[in-house]
């Protein structure tokens, strides 16, 4: 681990884990070709919010996850999956005259595979507000929320600042990834005022490289780093793919190399795993190499299978890939 001047992050104490977002329908192709013309699909769940929260239970923390789905077998296979994964399903909410959103994956041998989502006017766009205030916070530490909830529609744009606010007004830990969706959003305007606004009430953001690059100009991930703390973060983690990770605070700033691994299956997931190997060691009391160094790993053993989440390890397997694998060259990044 290559560790610069380490950083120990304060805030962060043990209990529950808040998250806020769209399960979905995931139908994955089975052959290589045009999702319209391929002859098998195989289905499971995902949802940005939902792989971290599985990633969260499976290293040993306690995730609590909000939703809505609609009185269908995508919701019911939702539901299905989440007990199978030990999550709590008390805060899933039905809607009688709304759809489950899912979500079509092309396969491909080399590269990012095409996506298809089928999920406007779904259950979960109409959480909204009173969602959030019903929320109980007994117990919950720290709330992690991206920026696909409220991109989703206008009722949860207002649960997403909902979810801030009532962080704050209970002295919880408030995560945000802001996970760009161009096409999610009316405009490239609000996405971005949208995302800024977000990050500057955040106490941890975790942007990638495209993130910076759009939201600021910036591609060096010291900048970009720096370019959040100076919108309001308190604390800022940059992806830099398969390369590694900068943290900083602002005055200090750390970067942990990535793994090696020896073919990329699919993408999709890895940014959620990152997060939630992150998120899981800060809530142990680590500090920020160790997150990072986590988070890395978590990444990049997502990124070894076509589900969006099939790859999240419990923690013997986390620390066996940790112990067995090559790390990329440090980069120089200031």
């Amino acid at each position: 681990m290559a560790v610069s001047h380490d950083i120990a992050v304060s805030g962060v104490r043990p209990g529950k884990v808040l998250l806020v977002g769209e399960g979905m329908g995931l139908f994955a192709a089975g052959e290589e070709g045009p999702c319209s013309e391929v002859g098998s699909f195989s289905a499971s769940v995902a949802g940005a919010e939902l792989n971290v929260a599985i990633g969260l239970e499976r290293l040993g923390q306690h995730p609590v996850y909000m939703t809505r789905i609609g009185q269908d077998p995508i919701g019911e296979r939702i539901l299905y999956f989440m007990r199978q994964n030990n999550l709590d399903t008390s805060l899933v909410g039905k809607d009688a005259t709304r759809s489950t959103g899912f979500m079509m994956k092309s396969k491909v041998e080399q590269g990012d595979p095409k996506t298809y989502y089928f999920r406007k006017g779904s259950a979960a766009s109409a959480l909204g507000p009173a969602d959030v205030k019903a929320i109980d916070c007994s117990g919950i530490s720290l709330m992690h929320m991206t920026g696909i909830l409220p991109a989703l529609s206008e009722s949860t744009l207002e649960a997403s600042k909902a979810l801030v606010e009532l962080s704050r007004a209970n002295q919880i830990f408030v995560s945000f990834d802001p996970n760009e969706r161009p096409a999610l959003w009316k405009s490239d305007r609000q996405m971005k005022q949208t995302l800024l606004s977000l990050s500057a009430k955040a106490d941890l953001v975790l942007p990638g490289i495209s993130e910076g690059r759009h939201l600021f100009g910036l591609d060096n991930v010291h900048d970009i780093g720096q370019a959040f703390i100076d919108n309001g973060a308190r604390y800022a983690v940059v992806k830099d793919g398969p390369d590694g990770a900068y943290a900083t605070d602002g005055h200090d700033g750390v970067y942990v190399p990535g793994f090696k691994v020896d073919a990329v299956v699919d993408t999709v997931g890895a940014g959620d795993g990152f997060a939630a190997g992150v998120l899981s060691a800060l809530l142990e009391g680590r500090r920020m190499s160790e997150a990072l160094e986590r988070g890395c790993a978590v990444g990049a053993m997502q990124t070894q299978v076509v589900s969006d989440n099939e790859g999240l390890p419990d923690k013997s397997r986390l620390n066996d890939f940790i112990a067995g694998r090559q790390r990329a060259a440090v980069r120089q990044v200031g």
